[in-house]
């Protein structure tokens, strides 16, 4: 399946089980204090085994076809853990899980599980898994701990991808490639489509993504 039907499929599968919540008119409150017309919790697609199949089995192709030398999948906390799990076990691959903090009790660790540091092929070569990305700042800094720890990162890969500007900028910062599977442009086009969404509303929505922070205010 090409990139463009797995983008089309998945915005219409997360629209149709409610993962994908579009409200132009009554726009939800972010964590952050934006306002926002849209609000993702893929974490809803874990309940519906066709979706859930779907999006691990793309998720899969899409690492194989991007990034051929992986060798470990690591989760972000606590989203991506499910995912990048099911990823892992498609792939016959180790799995590791990376919180934003250690612990502050037991061993304290941040990385659940294990890397190879030390081994005869060198550091381990890793894939992250997210479910969604924003600005990319909280996805990044588990970049960041999987480096720290002697990894080397090839990549990321997520469900979903709001394609803020700023986040094309931390990636890039970074040095990290990141695939999504659909986007906020495709989920649009998508709930046009299927009239979830009336015309009228296009611009609105398309005019948060250009400037957040300020959208609503």
């Amino acid at each position: 399946m090409d990139s463009l039907s797995v983008q089309q499929t998945v915005a219409r599968h997360l629209l149709a089980v409610q993962a994908v919540r579009l409200r132009p008119s009554e726009p939800f409150t972010w964590s952050s204090g934006w306002k926002s017309p849209i609000y993702c919790d893929n974490r809803v697609t874990l309940a519906h085994p066709e979706v859930r199949s779907f999006i691990k089995n793309a998720l899969a192709d899409a690492i194989q076809q991007q990034f051929p030398s992986v060798e470990v999948i690591a989760g972000v906390a606590t989203a991506g853990i499910p995912q990048g799990a099911l990823v892992a076990d498609a792939l016959s691959l180790p799995y590791c899980y990376v919180r934003p903090e250690p612990k502050a009790h037991g061993m304290g660790k941040q990385i659940e599980g294990h890397l190879a540091v030390d081994g005869p092929t060198g550091r381990q070569r890793v894939v992250v898994i997210e479910d969604l990305i924003s600005t990319g700042g909280s996805s990044l800094k588990v970049v960041d701990a999987l480096r720290a720890a002697g990894a080397e990162v090839v990549g990321m890969a997520a469900i979903f991808t709001y394609g803020f500007p700023l986040a094309d900028q931390n990636f890039a910062a970074k040095n990290v490639p990141l695939v999504c599977l659909s986007n906020y442009d495709t989920l649009l086009t998508e709930a046009q489509t299927l009239n979830y969404i009336p015309a009228e509303a296009l611009d609105s929505l398309a005019a948060w993504r250009q400037n957040p922070s300020e959208w609503g205010k």
